[in-house]
């Protein structure tokens, strides 16, 4: 449930608060679904902090989580492999560890606190979500794919069920976020919001030609493909916009190949040299700026600048804010004690100013059954939402499982005329449910 900041909390420092926890031997208790590379990362974390620890965690494939609690010399004796509520609940009280491949039975665990999405699956982020808020859970989502197709939704829900519905911290959209609220909240306009990319965008790359890569940084070819084809970096950019109010300023973006200091002067308005028809826009850069983040500010204020001039920002009249890391999972432990502590969330949408379309990276054929996110089969490309709605773009979180209902050529747009999502599956129905919220 949220905690009211006046209450008993004062404006302890949140490190202050989770030793006091850890102290007092009731730690936050954290549930994982999705032990892949991020989820794997955040438990040998939140193994090492005080007073926050992952408790419970589900994955399809129970030897990965196993082999994560082995590596942290968790004795076999402390784990519980378990698919029932009542033998998990036992075994948490007792102070041991929960593993399951039921990602739905974390949100029914009344000892947990939190749960953490991590499967980059749209659909069932949808599914744990909504299943954790209606148990009053608060949720942080590393599944940005899933923030992006129903977040709204699921954030007024939470509202309304007195829990936090967030993204993650050390992700790019909250790392970015951090930024605009710096900013904004010290009356700067931001003009340009993003992140650095570290490889040109080829957006028909598929897990077979991202096979060798894969291996050898020992990623998922599906999940190298989603970053290499764009996807990835569309769905954040989504995030930032519907949390911000900022939007892409073309379909796509920019995506210039611009260093770190000339973002001040490239991703600026057109009347003052820059790329952008428009002030207020989310953008990625593929120079040196990646792994970082930044955002181009301004202020009218003469005073303000003659500050920022002498505190070596430059002469003006944009200045840049960069934040040269972001560290995915390993900050999200920092999302999750913000959450069960504070009651706040770091992103969230507010509204729908952005869309991730879904396109054909190949020749499509009617009655074809497309794959998920970095298959063979779409890209995602960010619009804003009048234009996504005016072409009848399909979102490309309702895309994975759908079928085609006509030929698409590769390069197409999905659309409600060649394209039919399955209609069977939960972030469907919510994103039913937020379309008449709209």
């Amino acid at each position: 449930m949220t905690a009211p900041k006046a209450e008993g909390l004062d404006f302890m420092q949140l490190f202050d608060h989770l030793k006091q926890r850890q102290a007092e031997g009731r730690p936050i208790r954290v549930g994982l679904v999705g032990c892949g590379q991020e989820g794997s990362g955040m438990v040998h974390v939140t193994h090492q902090m005080a007073g926050l620890e992952t408790f419970a965690i589900a994955d399809i494939d129970l030897a990965r989580p196993l082999q994560v609690l082995q590596r942290l010399g968790v004795p076999e004796s402390s784990i519980c492999v378990t698919d029932r509520v009542g033998a998990a609940e036992d075994a948490l009280r007792r102070g041991r560890y929960v593993v399951t491949q039921d990602a739905l039975l974390l949100p029914q665990l009344e000892s947990l606190d939190a749960v953490v999405e991590a499967t980059g699956v749209a659909d069932v982020g949808a599914q744990v979500a909504w299943h954790s808020i209606l148990h009053k859970k608060h949720v942080v989502m590393l599944n940005v794919e899933t923030d992006v197709t129903v977040g709204l939704i699921l954030s007024r829900l939470a509202e309304q069920m007195g829990c936090v519905y967030t993204a993650s911290t050390g992700d790019e959209p909250g790392a970015c976020k951090q930024l605009y609220d710096f900013a904004a909240s010290l009356g700067f306009e931001v003009i340009c919001l993003g992140k650095g990319k570290n490889n040109p965008i080829d957006h028909y790359a598929t897990p077979e030609s991202c096979a060798e890569e894969a291996r050898r940084k020992k990623m998922n070819p599906k999940m190298l493909a989603a970053f290499k084809d764009g996807t990835k970096t569309m769905v954040e950019l989504a995030a930032i916009a519907n949390a911000t109010g900022l939007v892409p300023d073309v379909p796509g973006a920019h995506g210039a190949a611009v260093d770190v200091p000339n973002l001040n002067k490239v991703l600026v308005p057109q009347e003052d040299g820059g790329i952008l028809s428009r002030r207020g826009c989310v953008d990625y850069s593929t120079g040196k700026v990646a792994p970082g983040v930044f955002a181009v500010i301004t202020t009218p204020d003469p005073h303000i600048r003659g500050d920022l001039q002498f505190y070596s920002m430059g002469d003006g009249p944009y200045y840049t804010l960069y934040r040269p890391y972001h560290l995915c999972s390993i900050e999200t432990p920092q999302a999750v004690a913000e959450a069960v502590i504070y009651g706040e969330a770091v992103l969230k949408p507010q509204r729908m100013v952005a869309e991730v379309v879904s396109v054909a990276k190949r020749d499509l054929k009617a009655g074809e059954v497309v794959g998920g996110i970095g298959s063979a089969d779409f890209f995602g490309r960010i619009y804003t939402r009048e234009e996504a709605l005016a072409l009848r773009g399909v979102p490309m979180g309702l895309t994975p499982g759908g079928r085609v209902t006509r030929d698409v050529a590769k390069g197409e747009l999905l659309t409600q005329e060649n394209f039919a999502p399955d209609a069977d599956t939960l972030i469907y129905t919510l994103r039913q449910m937020q379309e008449r919220l709209l």
